[in-house]
């Protein structure tokens, strides 16, 4: 195996070890009545909190734990993506890998959400999917900024090849 084929692979790894994270995160195991029994205690040792504002900082923490996944995710897909379908004279950006990294996150976050609807310790919601497409939008526009400033400031079409 040549060295680009090993670094496909080492993208796609790093992606598919992401979505196995997510699949995990999605299950009964860790549905919030599981995981507060763990952080509640840990968060009225650091904090004092009472267990009523618990309620809202669990919810806060499993919201931010969405857009940190689905933030990763996204640009773990661009990376692959970017080292799988290489294009004439190797852009740093191309929208057609933010496009298919930024769909396939949103369908991530739909299967994810649909799988929880059959769980009865997790409920699946539109608003997560939302909330998860948000995430992914935002990792595309931070990974187009990036290269744009690491290009110097050049105009935002010069990143992508001519369609």
């Amino acid at each position: 195996m040549n060295a680009a084929r090993k670094q496909v692979l080492k993208t796609w790894i790093a992606a598919i070890l992401w979505l196995i994270l997510i699949a995990i995160e999605s299950t009964d195991m860790l549905s919030a009545a599981n995981t507060s029994r763990i952080l509640y205690p840990l968060f009225h040792f650091l904090t004092g909190v009472d267990p009523i504002r618990f309620v809202v900082w669990d919810y806060y923490i499993r919201k931010v734990g969405h857009v940190v996944g689905y933030f990763g995710l996204s640009c773990l897909l661009f990376r692959a993506w970017r080292a799988t379908l290489p294009m004439p004279k190797m852009p740093a950006w191309s929208v057609e890998w933010a496009r298919i990294s930024f769909i396939m996150t949103a369908l991530v976050a739909c299967l994810d959400e649909w799988h929880q609807t059959y769980l009865a310790s997790r409920t699946g919601l539109l608003s997560d999917v939302a909330l998860d497409s948000l995430a992914a939008l935002g990792g595309q526009i931070v990974i187009f900024l990036w290269f744009w400033q690491q290009a110097g400031q050049s105009e935002p079409e010069t990143l992508d090849r001519p369609v």
